[in-house]
């Protein structure tokens, strides 16, 4: 029951994540992606600083910075590159195959040798994305291919790593969640401000989106997401990840008047019932969770999180 209930936290992230479309065209100041990026992640970042109350040490300040760089600063910019230049769901096609990219990098950094069934259902997770988000269009966007597998390569890679370096002792994924969300930001910030130039003037419906996407889009989701790569194999979370283009469509369909075709429902039900098997444990071993190293001459004792 423990497990179930930290999959379904865990889920709540990438269907947070699956609002973001339909919130950028309905509140946000048009062709500002980066700067979108940027008041996603740094704000929501300093926040959970503050509530977290602790800062790296050590070799920590280095593993932060490249867990942020591979989660938020490369990962954003790259998706939303890859959003801009290929047509329809391209860029969320290619994103789903994020299972598969944590199931190769979980055999060689974690040892965690892949099951048929997981290489089947990541399979059948990207087709069903492909059903409800891919449209007709023209020629790919070299460009944007490269960057679309480069987003995908980049959030892969630091739920790997997340998984396989843990948490220091006596910190929650809440500081970790803050340490990554701050040394993102920073690293887009620049970005930002040099390939799009002064931030936009904002109105209230501009100002009520960027609060909705700093808050619970990213510092709530963010949280939940760490939590749950702490609680669940790499592999379990990654497939939550189709959850996100899905509730992408659902939403565009109740808010937005998108219709949905028998295809896109066959589709959305393919990739949720592959989320689902992703959740599955081959002998149904439930997932060890990440326990933080003691330090010497310390004893180990469970970490409760400020709003665990």
């Amino acid at each position: 029951m423990q497990r179930i209930t930290t999959v379904l936290l865990t889920a709540l992230a990438p269907v947070s994540w699956g609002t973001t479309y339909a919130v950028t065209t309905e509140f946000l100041p048009p062709d500002r992606p980066l700067f979108t990026g940027l008041m996603r992640a740094l704000p929501a970042g300093l926040l959970l600083l503050a509530l977290g109350r602790v800062l790296p040490r050590g070799l920590w300040w280095g593993k932060a910075a490249l867990l942020g760089a591979l989660n938020i600063g490369a990962f954003f910019p790259l998706l939303f590159l890859s959003a801009y230049r290929l047509p329809g769901g391209m860029a969320a096609v290619v994103g789903s195959v994020g299972p598969l990219f944590v199931v190769g990098l979980s055999a060689l950094l974690l040892g965690q040798r892949p099951t048929a069934r997981t290489l089947l259902a990541g399979v059948v997770a990207a087709f069903g994305v492909s059903l409800v988000v891919l449209k007709a269009a023209g020629a790919l966007d070299g460009l944007g291919v490269l960057a679309a597998l480069g987003s995908t390569a980049s959030m892969s890679a630091g739920v790997v790593l997340t998984k396989k370096w843990g948490r220091p002792e006596g910190v929650g994924p809440l500081a970790l969640a803050g340490w990554q969300l701050t040394a993102g930001g920073l690293l887009i910030a620049p970005v930002a401000f040099l390939a799009e130039g002064a931030p936009p003037a904002l109105d209230g419906r501009a100002a009520a989106g960027y609060l909705y996407l700093a808050l619970a889009n990213t510092a709530v989701s963010y949280w939940l997401w760490f939590r749950g790569i702490g609680r669940l194999t790499a592999t379990q979370v990654t497939f939550l990840g189709p959850l996100s283009p899905l509730t992408a469509a659902v939403v565009g369909w109740a808010a937005l008047g998108e219709a949905l075709t028998p295809l896109q429902l066959t589709g959305m039900a393919l990739a949720f019932g592959a989320t689902v098997a992703g959740q599955l444990r081959a002998g149904g071993a439930a997932a060890a969770p990440v326990r933080p190293s003691p330090r010497r001459g310390t004893s180990e004792r469970p970490h409760r999180d400020p709003v665990a």
